[in-house]
């Protein structure tokens, strides 16, 4: 199947095992941390009181008075007898430039395992993207080296993405980033690129990678297709739901600001008026949820996970 700003403390209160049943395939919302307050503005600039005030739905969940809320967490998804891990946020004791994600020292591999997904037992690692919010679990320290957090798993990162970072002339930053949290991987021989055409691939049964560029050129989002209804795992194709009421609002670290947006209207008109869940990589709770069209607009019906039992290792 395989072609291959200071943080909000961690949410250790959440359930771990909320999630989403799709039939045949389980999703789990695996959080780490909720981003701090400043992060919106600067991340979705044009995200303005006056906008948020355009599309009242996202308050309280997804916005305060005036800024959007955005959160740090991974997706546990069981499928085909497999366990995948979608995106690995941003890590424990890494050297970051960002004081927000800078030496964290979170719950998230305890509740990865609470969830049912010890990291030995984590078939898959899928990567949306190579940015450092979005690769640092995986690896951890051990002594004074970074060693893959899932000994057993496949990475996957599509080509186009590794490709076009190879060929990058990179700052410091990153280049920190690759040595702690993508090299390791790759020198272990546990990474594999993927050619990701435009109706996708299937890495897993009823698990496939959709290209989703703008943010990056080879960024990915999941799709997942259960027995019972599909969903799609955004990566930062959408970063908060504020794109929905006004898809034009964008990241400031979009590299093609025109493709994502024209990425982010494929997506969600795709999924507009069906009972398809969206689940957003960086939204808050209650994360998920459906897309409907409103007054020529798109907003989210959000559904609230249940608490899913933990798969036996």
């Amino acid at each position: 199947m395989l072609s291959v700003l200071a943080p909000s403390s961690s949410p250790a209160s959440l359930p771990a095992r909320t999630g989403w049943s799709l039939g045949d395939i389980a999703v789990r919302r695996v959080d780490e941390i909720e981003l701090p307050r400043q992060t919106g503005p600067w991340l979705l600039p044009d995200a303005t009181k006056e906008v948020l005030d355009e599309a009242s739905w996202l308050r309280p969940d997804f916005a305060d008075a005036d800024v959007p809320r955005l959160a740090s967490h991974s997706f546990a998804v069981e499928a085909g007898g497999l366990r995948i891990v979608v995106d690995t946020g941003i890590g424990n004791a890494k050297p970051r430039a960002n004081p927000a994600w800078n030496g964290l020292d979170t719950g998230f591999l305890q509740r990865l395992t609470a969830a049912g997904f010890p990291p030995e037992s984590v078939d898959l690692v899928i990567t949306t993207h190579l940015h450092t919010d979005h690769v640092g679990w995986n690896t951890r320290l051990a002594g004074e080296d970074w060693v893959p957090t899932f000994p057993n798993a496949r990475y996957l990162t599509s080509r186009t993405e590794w490709d076009y970072w190879a060929a990058t002339d990179l700052d410091e930053a990153r280049r920190q980033m690759f040595r702690d949290s993508v090299t390791p991987v790759r020198d272990a021989g546990q990474y594999d690129l993927v050619d990701v055409p435009d109706q996708g691939h299937e890495v897993a049964p009823g698990v496939l990678l959709v290209p989703a560029p703008g943010h990056t050129p080879g960024q990915v989002a999941v799709e997942l297709r259960g027995s019972d209804r599909r969903a799609l795992i955004t990566g930062d194709s959408i970063h908060h739901p504020v794109q929905l009421s006004h898809p034009h609002v964008h990241s400031c670290v979009d590299i093609d600001p025109a493709q994502a947006i024209r990425t982010r209207a494929r997506l969600l008109d795709a999924m507009a008026d069906t009972d398809a869940l969206l689940m957003g990589t960086h939204f808050p709770q209650p994360t998920a949820g459906t897309v409907r069209r409103e007054n020529g607009r798109y907003r989210l019906l959000t559904e609230h996970g249940p608490e899913i039992p933990a798969t036996a290792a």
